[in-house]
């Protein structure tokens, strides 16, 4: 299992493919998809990255079977559009309780 940081509106906007990379840019601007391999990581990003952000923020849990995913500074990355069907959870980040 792998993780995307996504914001809600754009997950909600996505067809059958998402294509955004990270907060504010695509998969043919960056050449890929930013993911993470664990919720330490995830949370680094985020403090990172998307400590501004006053939108919903999800995580999409993917399952990263059959997809180009490659490992490079020790993050995970997703070469290629995130078919939905390879989102197996969605849950909102950071957690609510």
């Amino acid at each position: 299992m792998i993780l995307h940081l996504a914001l809600e509106r754009d997950w909600r906007q996505a067809g059958e493919t998402y294509t955004v990379s990270t907060l504010g840019r695509t998969l043919d601007q960056e050449g890929f998809i930013h993911c993470s391999a664990d919720l330490d990581q995830l949370d680094g990003v985020a403090a990172a990255f998307y400590a501004g952000v006053t939108e919903p923020l999800l995580v999409l849990h993917i399952d990263p079977a059959g997809l180009d995913v490659r490992v490079e500074g020790g993050f995970p990355h997703l070469y290629g559009p995130l078919p939905r069907t390879a989102v197996t959870t969605i849950t909102f980040y950071p957690p609510t309780t």
